[in-house]
Order: structure tokens, then sequence, then C-alpha cells
């Protein structure tokens, strides 16, 4: 069994992918892999090659919906892997995060191990405790969902929907002393290019809120129920 795999879906920038790689070459210090899930369509996919050809990551490419579909096809694959080759921990960042914390990932890996079944995520110097914008969590709980991320998700909310299972499984855990910064718009830390302004549109926080909102009635309870059964606790 293997540590960490950190999937960042990413698309049209392959400039902060290298940053990343760099981040995590630097940062780093368990086993640890880094992938990122491109689209087949990508314009610029081959920036990507030239990241995966340097040995700093792996790139896998897919016919991918979403973020969240992206995300997903690549978690619920190394969860259903053999045991020898499941990873203990799948963990999410966006191109845009950066780990600053040398150790963060061991950090993870050690608060996973301590819960036995669960999820942990570092400030992101932006939501802080509020949201994990980033965030691992244990393997198990990829396999029992079949999912890492609620599908019906596109973009937005993500984050929101890690917090609600982790504190209603009651296997949620915030490492303050781990950075991991999130170079977002919204924190004046990068320019909304084309594929900020696509994602973050009024009519993508309408479609995806409310379908949080949704999940987080109808879905959430049998989810944090498959949790907490993973973790030998009751209802």
């Amino acid at each position: 069994m293997s540590g960490l795999k950190v999937i960042v879906p990413s698309r049209g920038r392959p400039h902060a992918a290298l940053e990343l790689a760099d981040a995590f070459a630097l940062t780093c210090t368990a086993d640890t892999s880094l992938i990122f899930a491109v689209d087949t369509d990508d314009p610029a996919k081959a920036g990507y090659t030239e990241v995966a050809k340097a040995g700093l990551a792996s790139v896998i490419t897919g016919d991918h919906t979403s973020m969240v579909d992206a995300l997903n096809q690549r978690a619920t694959g190394y969860a259903g892997l053999e045991d020898d080759l499941t990873p203990f921990a799948i963990a999410f960042m966006g191109d845009d995060h950066r780990p600053r914390t040398v150790g963060w990932d061991a950090a993870y890996l050690k608060a996973l191990a301590d819960l036995g079944t669960g999820i942990v995520y570092g400030d992101d110097l932006l939501q802080g405790e509020r949201l994990p914008t980033q965030c691992a969590m244990t393997a198990d709980i990829v396999r029992a969902l079949g999912y890492m991320a609620p599908p019906t998700l596109t973009h937005l909310a993500v984050d929101d929907a890690w917090l609600a299972l982790g504190h209603a499984a009651d296997c949620i855990r915030y490492l303050p002393d781990v950075v991991v910064e999130h170079l977002h718009p919204v924190a004046g830390k990068a320019g909304w290019d084309a594929g900020y302004r696509r994602v973050n549109s009024q009519a993508m926080y309408r479609r995806d809120l409310l379908e949080f909102e949704r999940w987080k009635t109808e879905e959430l309870p049998a989810a944090a129920v498959a949790v907490r059964a993973l973790r030998g606790v009751a209802a």
C-alpha cells in the first residue's frame, strides 16, 4: 500500500502545474505522488506533457465532463486497486494550491492514521478552518461511497460537501500548522483568467449551491452512516 495520491484536475494552466510540482519537490517528505488529471481536448495538453517528462508528476488525460468528474475518475480508480497498490489516502488540490510547510504530506498521513478513517485539511491562508479547499481522505471512504466528491456537483461547493461529511461522520481534522496556500483571485493572488471566470460564474454558483443543498438533505445522511460504519461507530 502506497501513502498518498494527490489528484489535481487542471485545464489550460501547464505553467501552474509546473509551479505546483516544484512546490511538491520542495515540501514532500512522505510517499506521495502528484497526478494531474487533464482533459483530452485541452489545447494546452502538450505543456503538461513537459511537466511529466521532467519527472515531476504524472499526467493522465481523459474525457471529463467537469472538475468533479476528473477528480472522481482518478480517485475511484486508485481506491479500487488491489490491496498492495491502493494508496492509504487520496488528496485533492487545485492547480492554484501551493504546499508551503515542509512535511505537510507526512502530517496529513499521520493525522489520517490517527483517525483510522477520515478527512484532513490544512490552512489555505484564505478560508482557514472554515473550508477544506484542499483535503486528503482515507481511500476507504472513496471506495465505500463510490466517489471522492458528490458527482452531481460540477466545480463549486465540493469543499462544503467535504466539511459536511466530515462533521456528520465525526471524522474530520484541521491542521492549523500545515499551510497549503490557495492562490485564488478572491484572495488577490491570481488574475481572473478565462478558466476562473468560467467556473465562478453566477450560473455555476446557483447550480452547484442548489445541488449541494439537495445532496446535503437527500444523500449526506446515508453517506455519513457509511463512513461511520467504516470507523466502527454507530450512526
